[in-house]
C-alpha cells in the first residue's frame, strides 16, 4: 500500500523514465486521455495498466448511474456538513472509510474533495463544498486527503479554481484580482498540494480572467506545478477539455472522459507540426505514470469487479459524523433535548419528515445502501413510549419525488423496485440483451449501460406492480434525456416520446417534466410500464419516473391541528437534491413552496415547535422568533434519521458550528450585486471580503454568524496567554487558553482563534480565522487549548511584490466560540516586515505599457529608468504620473521620451525578466 506522504523511490522514478524512453509519441498521447468514462488508457505493449476513477465527495459511486445501478454504496455526510463538525480527526476517519469504499468499486482515484468557496448562498453546489473561509476549507481538505491517501486511494481536489457558481459554468469567466485569488480561493488547493500531497487536481470548467482554467498557463504551470511543486496529474472535469494545443501546452495532463475528443491523432499532429513541445508531452506522460505507480497498479493491474459492501463500522462512522455536524441554532427555554418522560405525543410534520434527504444532486450522488428518514429514526428511538402522528403539511419538490421503492414490486412479486429489460435498438424491438432489477426510478447512464448493451443505441423497459395505500389523485411524472413514456395498466398516461419540451434537468440535457394526475383506488394493484430510448440523447442518457401520493388541499390546516393536540411539534422542512445540485443555482434564498407558511401555522398552534432544517446552504427564516428551537441538519448521509434523533433526544450533544454565515436576507450577501454574472463574466467585486469578512467590515448583522452553534452545556474561557509580546518574522507564537465545561452534561466546544492586523498598509478584514481546536469536556472539566501561529498567519498577499507580506507592527489574537462571540483578546508585535513565498518569477511582464508605479516599485525596472532617464524616478513620484504607463507619458513629452528611448527601455526591461 502506497503512503503518498513520501516521495516515490528512485527505483520507481527510474522505471518511469525507462518507460518514457520506450514509448512512441502516439503512446504518450494515448496515455493523456481516458479510454472510457471512468478509466485511463492502458499501453499493453509496455505493461502500463489502466486505472479507474470514481465520484465523489460523499461516497464512491462506481461506474453505475448517478442515482441508479445495481451496486450500492455508503453515503456519507456532504461537504458542508463535514466542515460543520470542525473536527479534523473525524474528517480523516471519513477519508479512510471512503478509501475502502473506492476500493470496493475498483477505483484508485476518488474525484474529491470539492473545496470551492461559498461565495454566495445561491451556488447550487455549496452543499458539496466546505466553507466560506479558506483556512477552514484547507484544514478540512488536508484531513480528508490525508485519511484517503493513507489507505492507498488518491484524492482529486476540485475544481481548480473559482468555480463558485453553476451559472454558465462551462464558459463564464471569473474575473478575480490577484490578491483575492491568493488569499481566498487558492489556499485550500495549496494546502492540499503542499501539505497533504494530493495525487491529482481537477481543473474547473470556467475561465479565470478570460482563460479557461483547463489551459491556464499561470494557474497550472506557474503556480500549481512550479511554485507549489505539485508532481501529480491535472485532469479535466468531465468533457471540460477545451482545445488541442493550449490544453496540452499549458499543463492539462489528462483529458477525461474517454474516448478522446481533443487528443489522439490531433495532438500527435500538433506535436509534429511544432505547435506543442515534446517536453510538455513527456511531462504529462511522466505525471500519469507516476500516479499509476502511486496507486500500486503496476504490481496489481487488474480492475476488480464492483462490490456493495455495507460495513457496520461505516454505518457507525456515518451516524457519528452526521450527528456531530448538526448545528443547534436556537433552543429557547432548553426545550431540547427532548425528555421522553415528559412527553406523551409528538407531531411529526413536514415534507422532509418521511423522506430521507441524504445528499445533494449531480455527480456527488450515490446509490445508497439504505436511507433512514427522520420519521423512521425517531420512531426507532422512542419505540412505543409516546404516540407519533404525521402530517406532510405541504410539499417542497422541484420535480416530483422519485418512486419510493417500498411502494413497488417487480412483476415476479419478490423484492421491491423495478425489473428492467434492455434492447440494442431504439424502439424496444427484438429480444432483450440484458435484464436487471433496480430499486431506483431514476437512471443516469454515462458510458457503459449494462453488460451487452450498446451505449450508442439502446432502449429499456421498466416494469413493476404498484398498490396504493389510499384513494385519491396520484400524480406521475417523467423527465428524460432521450425519449420516454409511461403506461398504467397498459394505458398511456404520459407521452414524453413523440412530443417533448427542453428542460434543465440532467445538466441541461434533459426534457422538461411532464406530469399526469390519475385517480387510483386504495388496495388495488396497478401495472406500471416505463419505456425509454436513448434516441436523441447526447452527453448522457437518463430517465426519471416521479410520483406524488395524494396531498390534501387542507394539508397545512391538518398539520396545525395535529400540532395543537400534541405535546411537541417537530417540523422537517428544507430543500433537496432537486434544488441544490450541480448544473444550476438556487433561484432565491427562501424555503420553497409553502414551507414558511407551514412553520408559521404550526408555531401558532403549538409554542413548543422545533424546526429541523435540511439544506446545504442558508435559507431565510421569517418565523425564527416564533419557534422554540431550530436544528440545522444539512444532508447528513444514509443515517439521516438516526443521527437527527440522536441530537433531538440528547444521545449526542450538538457540537456543529456554522462554516458559512447565514445572512438575514439575500441582499446582505457580499456577492449580491455581482452574482451570478452577465455577458459571459462574473466579477468578484467583493474581493477578499467574502463571508464574515464582509459582514464585519460593513457592520451588517447576520442571522447567524460564521462559527456559531449552541450546545446542551456551557463553556467558560479563561487565562489567554501568549508565549511572547514581540516576535521576529521566523518565530512561532504560541497562544494558550483554558476551557471549562460549566454545565451539567458532557459536550464539545469549538475554540476558534482569529487574528487582526491592527494597522495594515492595505485594507484587511477585521479578523481572519487562523486556528481552531475541538475539545471534549466532561461537566466541570478544564482543558488547556494550544494554538501555534507563524508568519503566514499574519500575512496578506502583496500584488506589487507578488509575495506574502507580514508587516511589522501590532497584531491582536482573538479567541472565542464564533466570529462574533469573542471571549478573550491579547496583543503582540512583529518586529520586522518580511516578504516570502512568492513565485520565482513575476507573473506580470513589465514593459513600457506597465504603469510607472509598477516600474518604480520593481528594483530592476527602477534601475533601467534611472539609467536611461536620470532624475526621472524622483519626478515620476508626483501626482497622476504614477498611474500612467511610460508609453502614455511619451505622448505628453515626445521631446524627452523619444521612440528610440522607449525602444531601448523596452529592450532592457525584457532582458531583466528573461
Amino acid at each position: 500500500m502506497t503512503d503518498t506522504g513520501v516521495a516515490l523511490t528512485n527505483d520507481v522514478e527510474a522505471r518511469i523514465e525507462a518507460l518514457l524512453r520506450q514509448m512512441t509519441l502516439a503512446e504518450k498521447v494515448a496515455l493523456m486521455a481516458g479510454s472510457s468514462m471512468w478509466t485511463t488508457t492502458p499501453i499493453e505493449r509496455l505493461g502500463i495498466p489502466a486505472i479507474k476513477v470514481t465520484d465523489g465527495p460523499n461516497g464512491a459511486r462506481g461506474a453505475g448511474g448517478f442515482v441508479g445501478g445495481a451496486v450500492t454504496a455508503a453515503c456519507f455526510p456532504v461537504g458542508i456538513a463535514l466542515a460543520a463538525t470542525w473536527n479534523s480527526r473525524l474528517v480523516e476517519e471519513v477519508g479512510e472509510a471512503l478509501a475502502e469504499e473506492a476500493q470496493s468499486k475498483g477505483a484508485r482515484l476518488l474525484l474529491a474533495p470539492t473545496v470551492n468557496i461559498h461565495r454566495s448562498p445561491l451556488n447550487g453546489r455549496n452543499f458539496e463544498c466546505y466553507s466560506e473561509d479558506p483556512y477552514l476549507s484547507a484544514r478540512m481538505a488536508v484531513a480528508y486527503i490525508t485519511g484517503l491517501q493513507r489507505r492507498g486511494v488518491g484524492a482529486t481536489i476540485k475544481h481548480y479554481v473559482c468555480n463558485d457558481s453553476e451559472f454558465e459554468r462551462n464558459t463564464i469567466s471569473s474575473e478575480v484580482d490577484e490578491r483575492t485569488l491568493r488569499e481566498i480561493y487558492l489556499p485550500p488547493f495549496r494546502a492540499a498540494v503542499q501539505e497533504a500531497k494530493t495525487w491529482a487536481v481537477m481543473a474547473a470548467y470556467n475561465r479565470v480572467n478570460g482563460v479557461y482554467a483547463s489551459e491556464h498557463p499561470v494557474l497550472l504551470n506557474d503556480i500549481l506545478k512550479r511554485e507549489w511543486g505539485f508532481d501529480g496529474i491535472v485532469m479535466s472535469d468531465w468533457f471540460g477539455t477545451k482545445s488541442v494545443v493550449e490544453a496540452a501546452a499549458n499543463g492539462l495532463d489528462l483529458e477525461m472522459p474517454g474516448p478522446t475528443r481533443w487528443r489522439g491523432e490531433r495532438l500527435v499532429a500538433a506535436v509534429e507540426n511544432g505547435q506543442v513541445r515534446m517536453e510538455a508531452i513527456d511531462e504529462s506522460a511522466c505525471r500519469i505514470l507516476r500516479t499509476i505507480a502511486r496507486a500500486g497498479a503496476f504490481e496489481t493491474p487488474e480492475i476488480p469487479p464492483e462490490q456493495a459492501i455495507d460495513r457496520p463500522e461505516h454505518r457507525a462512522l456515518i451516524r457519528r459524523a452526521a450527528a456531530e455536524s448538526m448545528v443547534l441554532l436556537k433552543n429557547d427555554g432548553g426545550i431540547l433535548p427532548l425528555n421522553l418522560a415528559n412527553l406523551s405525543s409528538i407531531a411529526i410534520i413536514g415534507p422532509n419528515a418521511k423522506t430521507a434527504q441524504i445528499m445533494g444532486g449531480g455527480s456527488a450522488q450515490v446509490n445508497a445502501h439504505y436511507a433512514i428518514s427522520p420519521y423512521d429514526g425517531i420512531a426507532a428511538r422512542v419505540g412505543g413510549q409516546v404516540i407519533l402522528e404525521y402530517e406532510i403539511g405541504c410539499t417542497n419538490h422541484r420535480h416530483l419525488p422519485r418512486f419510493d421503492s417500498r411502494l413497488v414490486t417487480p412483476e415476479s412479486g419478490e423484492g421491491r423496485g423495478f425489473t428492467v429489460a434492455y434492447y440494442n435498438t431504439h424502439d424496444l424491438s427484438g429480444e432483450p440483451v440484458h435484464q436487471a432489477a433496480t430499486e431506483s426510478s431514476e437512471q443516469v447512464w454515462l458510458g457503459e449501460v449494462a453488460p451487452g448493451v450498446d451505449p450508442r443505441q439502446f432502449s429499456a423497459r421498466f416494469t413493476a406492480r404498484f398498490t396504493p395505500a389510499e384513494r385519491g389523485t396520484h400524480t406521475f411524472s417523467l423527465i428524460s434525456a432521450g425519449l420516454s413514456r409511461l403506461f398504467v395498466d397498459d394505458v398511456l398516461i404520459i407521452d414524453n416520446w413523440t412530443t417533448q419540451t427542453r428542460g434543465d434537468a440532467f445538466f441541461g440535457a434533459g426534457s422538461a417534466e411532464a406530469t399526469a394526475p390519475m385517480t387510483l383506488e386504495a388496495g388495488r394493484t396497478y401495472a406500471l410500464r416505463l419505456e425509454y430510448s436513448n434516441q436523441g440523447a447526447t452527453m448522457l442518457a437518463a430517465v426519471r419516473l416521479g410520483y406524488l401520493p395524494p396531498v390534501a388541499e387542507d394539508a397545512i390546516e391538518r398539520a396545525a391541528a395535529l400540532a395543537a393536540q400534541s405535546d411537541v411539534a417537530l417540523v422537517f422542512v428544507g430543500l433537496n437534491a432537486d434544488w441544490e445540485s450541480e448544473g444550476y443555482d438556487r433561484p432565491h434564498m427562501d424555503l420553497v413552496g409553502r414551507q414558511d407558511e407551514l412553520v408559521e401555522r404550526v408555531a401558532a398552534a403549538n409554542p413548543r415547535t422545533i424546526v429541523v432544517l435540511q439544506t446545504g446552504s442558508p435559507v431565510t427564516m421569517p418565523w425564527l422568533d416564533r419557534v422554540a428551537a431550530v436544528l440545522q441538519a444539512w444532508y447528513p448521509g444514509q443515517e439521516c434519521g438516526n443521527a437527527i434523533a440522536d441530537v433531538l433526544f440528547g444521545d449526542v450533544n450538538p457540537s456543529g458550528r456554522l462554516p458559512q454565515t447565514f445572512p438575514v436576507r439575500l441582499e446582505d450577501n457580499p456577492a449580491y450585486i455581482n452574482y451570478p454574472g452577465e455577458n459571459g463574466r462574473v466579477r468578484y467585486g467583493e474581493g477578499i471580503f467574502v463571508g464574515y469578512r464582509y459582514y464585519e467590515k460593513k457592520k451588517v448583522a447576520p442571522l447567524f454568524p460564521f462559527g456559531f452553534g449552541l450546545s446542551y452545556t456551557t463553556f467558560r474561557y479563561d487565562n489567554l496567554r501568549l508565549s511572547a509580546d514581540v516576535i521576529a518574522p521566523d518565530d512561532r507564537l504560541t497562544a494558550q487558553i483554558d476551557i471549562t465545561n460549566t454545565g451539567m452534561v458532557a459536550g464539545q466546544e469549538v475554540v476558534q482563534l482569529y487574528v487582526r492586523d491592527s494597522a495594515a498598509r492595505v485594507a484587511r478584514p477585521a479578523k481572519e480565522l487562523k486556528g481552531f481546536v475541538k475539545v471534549a469536556l466532561q461537566p466541570g472539566e478544564t482543558q488547556t487549548v494550544t494554538f501555534s501561529l507563524d508568519r503566514e498567519a499574519l500575512a496578506y498577499w502583496d500584488d506589487v511584490q507578488h509575495a506574502w507580506v507580514a508587516e511589522a507592527g501590532e497584531f491582536e489574537v482573538l479567541v472565542g466560540s464564533s466570529s462574533q462571540d469573542i471571549r478573550a483578546r491579547a496583543v503582540f508585535h512583529l518586529n520586522d516586515t518580511v516578504a516570502f513565498g512568492g513565485p520565482t518569477k513575476s507573473p506580470v511582464q513589465l514593459s513600457v505599457d506597465s504603469p510607472v508605479k509598477a516600474l518604480i516599485e520593481h528594483d530592476g525596472a527602477r534601475a533601467v529608468l534611472e539609467r536611461h532617464m536620470p532624475g526621472f524616478v524622483e519626478q515620476a513620484g508626483v501626482g497622476v504620473m504614477m498611474g500612467l504607463t511610460l508609453a502614455q507619458m511619451a505622448a505628453f513629452a515626445a521631446d524627452r521620451i523619444t521612440p528610440e528611448l522607449l525602444g531601448a527601455i523596452a529592450a532592457d526591461l525584457a532582458r531583466i525578466q528573461a
